[in-house]
C-alpha cells in the first residue's frame, strides 16, 4: 500500500522556524513530525512512500533517504513551482492502480489508517475525507435575523463545533485524472467531484489531531506527544 505525503510548503505561519527548515522535519519532542507519521503508516501496512517536496527539499530527500530505515521505499517528486494541495498529484496520475492515501507532512494524529482505508473500499467513492469536530470560539456577537432584518436571537462569542478536514484522506486512482495541470487545490478537487455528481465520503476521527501549522499548535503538539510518546507512536 502506498502513501503520498504533501511536504513542500513553505510553512509561513511558523517562521523564523521553517526559514532556513522545511516544516515536515520540525521536531515534536525529539523526533520529525513527518517521521512520526511515517512509523505510524509503516504499522497500518504502507510499505511505499511518495514525498512530494518543493521547499528545501533536499533537506528532506537527505533525511529519509530511500526510507530504508523505516522499513519503507521512499521516492520523491519535486515541484519546480508551488502547485498547490492537490495540482501536484496529477505526476501519479497512470502510476498508481490500488487505492492509496494522501496527506499533509506535518500532522500530529492518532489517527487509524486501517480503518480509514476499508471504509473507503467499501464505499467505492473516489475520495474519502478524515474528519475531525474541532470547537471555535468566535470572539464575536452573533445575530439571528429575520427575512426582515428583524434581531431574533443574540449570541455573545460562541463556541462553535465545526467538521474540518484533517488532511488525511483515502483516494481511488480515478481521483487523479480529474485534477488539471497547474496549480490545483484539495478543496477544489472536493467541489469539482461534487459538481460531477460523483460521491465524496467521510470518516468521522474521534481521537488526537492536530497540524502544527501555528506556533501555539507546535507547542501544543510538542507537549502532548512528549507526555505520551506511545499514544502516537506504534511498538518498536
Amino acid at each position: 500500500m502506498r502513501a503520498v505525503i504533501l511536504a513542500g510548503g513553505r510553512g509561513t505561519r511558523l517562521r523564523p522556524f521553517t526559514t532556513s527548515f522545511p516544516k515536515p522535519l520540525m521536531p515534536v519532542g525529539d523526533m520529525p513530525i513527518l517521521e512520526i507519521l511515517l512509523r505510524q503508516l509503516k504499522s497500518h501496512g504502507v510499505t511505499e512512500v511518495t514525498l512530494l517536496t518543493g521547499h528545501l527539499a533536499y533537506l528532506l530527500e537527505g533525511y529519509f533517504e530511500d526510507g530504508h530505515r523505516w522499513g519503507l521505499k521512499v521516492d520523491y517528486l519535486r515541484e519546480e513551482r508551488p502547485l498547490g494541495t492537490a495540482g501536484p498529484l496529477r505526476q501519479l496520475a497512470g502510476s498508481l492502480v490500488d487505492d492509496f492515501f494522501v496527506m499533509n507532512g506535518d500532522l500530529l494524529t492518532d489517527l487509524d489508517f486501517t480503518s480509514l482505508m476499508a471504509q473507503h473500499r467499501n464505499a467505492g467513492a473516489p475520495v474519502t475525507v478524515s474528519v475531525y469536530s474541532r470547537p471555535e470560539k468566535i470572539d464575536l456577537g452573533i445575530l439571528q435575523l429575520d427575512a426582515d432584518g428583524d434581531v431574533i436571537g443574540y449570541d455573545e462569542k460562541p463556541t462553535l463545533k465545526l467538521d474540518v478536514s484533517m488532511g488525511a484522506y483515502a483516494m481511488s486512482p480515478a481521483a487523479l485524472a480529474e485534477i488539471p495541470e497547474g496549480p490545483y487545490d484539495m478543496p477544489q478537487l472536493i467541489l469539482d467531484l461534487l459538481g460531477k455528481g460523483r460521491r465524496v465520503t467521510s470518516r468521522r476521527h474521534e481521537g488526537f489531531w492536530l497540524d502544527i501549522g501555528r506556533v501555539d499548535d507546535y507547542s501544543l503538539a510538542n507537549r502532548m506527544f512528549t507526555e505520551n510518546p506511545a499514544g502516537f507512536l506504534p511498538p518498536a
